[in-house]
Order: structure tokens, then sequence, then C-alpha cells
């Protein structure tokens, strides 16, 4: 059994409360205060009761998965300095997607769709390019959590191994991209005007000519991996991992760089997708994809400290190999 726990999903710290995260003076104090990354505006005062639900959709939990048992630490001089899946695999498609969650906290369910996809196509030697379907996941894994309310990534691996998870042309994500962010695409629905629930579930696919069943994908034994080496190691060899970090009020004004919190304001969990690592300025960083669509941030993707365990992001990394 999951014995779950609740963390809400995404010197110059008493000094910057005293700014709105989202405003200009307080994107002005990081960039004043810090050099190792950029802040810049990427959503409006306004929005801010909305934006901290986007990082409210991951449940840690005290697992009691048992960790990878590879001695990676013997292998830690075969493991170079810089990695970046895209790089390693420019065949799968899905690698280079950045997904836009809505607005629902089911970055939980996004980020684990996501890995999977990757998987499958690394592990059928980059020849199987289908997406597996977040909603079929979000809306079908009642044990996971409470769907756009959150839940929980061992979970959705484990969901994967037991029940299986349709691919994306079966069940297409429903809630629509909307505009999360400042001064950009206007055709995109604002989020704010969207009422969203989680999906029903349905065990039949959207398109009449495929068959619920027969889309169905596994996966095997849902693995946490537990150290730096580990994570890199199982990276290498398999394919990029879901993991979680903390998220406080400063990471979503993030542009560049390599993330190293500023603020105590804790706002909650967010699952996210790593896909590789590297060092910029000698500060040894984690290459990751958020689910915010790609305006935000790098296109999409941040970097963040790496080997401190900063922002809880390499203590809740979990995967499987996909049955192929």
């Amino acid at each position: 059994m999951f014995d779950f726990f609740l963390i809400f999903c995404a010197v110059f710290i008493s000094i910057s409360s005293q700014y709105h995260p989202l405003s200009q003076e307080y994107i002005a104090w990081i960039n004043r205060n810090q050099t190792n990354w950029k802040a810049g505006r990427n959503f409006n005062v306004s929005e801010w009761s909305k934006v901290k639900n986007m990082a409210s959709g991951a449940w840690k939990n005290p697992t009691t998965i048992p960790p990878f048992n590879r001695q990676y630490s013997i292998l830690k001089a075969n493991i170079p300095e810089h990695f970046d899946a895209r790089r390693k695999w420019p065949k799968c498609q899905s690698i280079n997607h950045i997904w836009d969650q809505s607005h629902c906290g089911s970055c939980w369910a996004v980020s684990a769709a996501s890995t999977m996809s990757d998987r499958i196509c690394i592990h059928s030697n980059q020849t199987l390019q289908y997406y597996i379907s977040p909603e079929d996941l979000l809306s079908c894994c009642w044990e996971c959590g409470k769907g756009c309310l959150g839940g929980g990534i061992p979970r959705a691996w484990w969901y994967w191994e037991t029940y299986g998870i349709v691919i994306y042309s079966c069940r297409p994500y429903s809630l629509p991209p909307c505009e999360h962010h400042f001064n950009k695409f206007e055709s995109r629905p604002h989020c704010d005007d969207l009422r969203l629930n989680t999906p029903i579930c349905l065990r039949k696919c959207y398109n009449s000519s495929l068959d619920y069943q027969s889309s169905l994908t596994y996966g095997g034994r849902v693995q946490q991996f537990t150290s730096e080496e580990e994570i890199q190691f199982e990276i290498m060899q398999n394919g990029p991992v879901e993991g979680a970090i903390d998220i406080f009020d400063d990471f979503f004004n993030y542009k560049s760089g390599v993330y190293i919190r500023t603020s105590d304001k804790y706002i909650g969990g967010h699952a996210i997708e790593i896909l590789g690592w590297g060092i910029e300025n000698k500060i040894e960083y984690w290459l990751c994809s958020n689910s915010w669509n790609s305006d935000w941030g790098d296109g999409g993707y941040f970097r963040i400290l790496r080997g401190h365990n900063h922002c809880g992001i390499e203590d809740q990394v979990f995967a499987s190999l996909p049955r192929i």
C-alpha cells in the first residue's frame, strides 16, 4: 500500500516578501540579487490565484517502493559532464514535445505520460512514435489521487504496469491549451476563463475506428532512483525520468540559467520530467521540461541545481521500462 501525504502541486529571503510574486518589482529584485538565473515576466499579477493551482498537482509519497539496487557508484566514472536525451535519441519526437496541462493540476499525469512516451520510443529503437494519453491516466486512475486536484507519481507508474494506459489517438487530452502567460498568443483562451473539471473516465476511444483494449500500453515494475548517480545512469540507459520539485514563488518568473531559489515562500509540489544534466558557470544542473506550454521559461524547459536535492528534485524520481 502507498501512504500518501499531500504537498500542493510548483539574508535575501525576508526582504523579498515585500513584493508580489508576479510583480515587476519582484522580478527586478531577483535579477539584482543573484546572477545564476534570469527572471522575467511570465504571468500577470491578476492571475496569481490561478497560477498557484498550476503548481498544486504532485503528491509526494513516503514510498514503499524498494530503491533500484544497481551499484551505480562504480559507474560514476562513465557518466559524462553533459547529457541531453534530445540529442541521444534525436528521432524520438516526444522528447522534444512541451505539454500544456491547461487549467488543471494534472502535472503528475502529464509528466508521467510524457516520460512513458519517450521510453516507448527509445526502447523500440526510435521506431514507435505515438504518445501515451495523459487523459486516460488522469481520469481513470482513482487510486492515483484526485485528478485535476493532484495525484501521486509512483501510483501513476503502478497504474501503467497494472491496468495499462491507451495511446493519445485513442483518448486525446480534452483540456484545451490556455493562455497562462503574459502578453502572448491571444488566440488561446485565457486560463482564467476556463472552469475545468477532471475528465470522465471512458473505457473507449474517442475515435470510433480505434479499439480501447488494443490501444493499451503497459509498463514494467516501477522503480525509484534515489541518488544523483542513479538518476544519471538511468537516464543514460533508459531515457527520461519523472520527478517532482517543491515550488517557491520565485520559480514562476524563471526565464533562463540555473535555478537556485531565492525565496522561502513555499507554494506546493509539481511534477516534471528530467531529460539530462550539465554544468554552467561551474554550477551543476538538471535539465527538465515543464508542462506550462512553450511560452514559459526557456522554451518550456528549465535547469535547476543538481546534486544537493535542491527543492526536493532528487527525492521523488520514478520510472519503469515499457513492455513492447
